[in-house]
C-alpha cells in the first residue's frame, strides 16, 4: 500500500476539479492546471474529494499511485496560492533588471544576458540582486529557477554568480592560503 496514494485530497472551496479523457484539470482563482493521469491509476471525485486508486497490479502502477496523488496536491496548492523560489545574486557590478516581463541580467559576460518569462511565470526583483520566482506550477517554478542559477553559478573562492536563498556555498582558500602552508 502506498502512505502517500491512499490519502484522499480534499479541496478548498474556490477550487473545482474535472476529470476527462485522462486529464485532470484544477481551477483556482485566477489559475488553471492540467495534470495528466499517469498509466495504470484511477482518479475519481466524490463531491469535493479526489481519490486515486490502482487500476492495475503492475509495479509501474504502484509507483506511480503516490506520484499521482502528489502532481494532484501540487496543483491544488499551486492554483490556491502561488509556488516562490528565491535566487540571489552576488558580484561586484552584478545586477538583474526587470524589463516587462523578463530579466535582463548583467553578470560579468561582455553583453547583457536577456532571460525571457515562460508563459505562468512572473519575476519580482529586489535591489537588483534577489529575484522572486512564482507561480502556479511547481515543476515549472523549479525549472526556471535552476535554468538562471545555470547561467552563473556561484564559484567557490568569492562565491560570485547565482544561488538560492537557502543554499550555503562552500568557498575554497585562495591563493594566499595555499602560499603561506607550503612556505613553512
Amino acid at each position: 500500500m502506498s502512505k502517500i496514494g491512499k490519502q484522499s485530497i480534499t479541496m478548498p472551496d474556490d477550487v473545482t476539479v474535472t476529470v476527462n479523457d485522462g486529464v485532470v484539470t484544477v481551477k483556482g482563482g485566477k489559475n488553471e492546471l492540467k495534470v495528466p493521469v499517469l498509466r495504470g491509476v484511477i482518479v475519481s471525485l466524490n463531491g469535493k474529494t479526489v481519490t486515486i486508486s490502482l487500476g492495475a497490479k503492475t509495479k509501474q502502477a504502484r509507483s506511480s499511485w503516490g506520484t499521482m496523488r502528489a502532481l494532484i496536491q501540487n496543483a491544488v496548492t499551486g492554483v490556491v496560492k502561488e509556488f516562490e523560489k528565491t535566487l540571489i545574486l552576488e558580484g561586484v557590478g552584478y545586477r538583474v533588471q526587470k524589463e516587462g516581463d523578463n530579466l535582463n541580467l548583467n553578470i560579468g559576460f561582455s553583453h547583457p544576458i536577456k532571460y525571457l518569462a515562460p508563459e505562468g511565470i512572473a519575476f519580482e526583483v529586489d535591489k537588483n540582486s534577489r529575484v522572486k520566482i512564482k507561480g502556479a506550477d511547481k515543476a515549472l517554478v523549479g525549472r526556471v529557477a535552476a535554468e538562471i542559477r545555470k547561467i552563473k553559478e556561484p564559484e567557490p573562492y568569492k562565491g560570485k554568480g547565482f544561488h538560492y536563498d537557502t543554499e550555503i556555498v562552500r568557498r575554497k582558500a585562495g591563493k594566499k592560503a595555499a602560499t603561506t602552508a607550503s612556505a613553512s
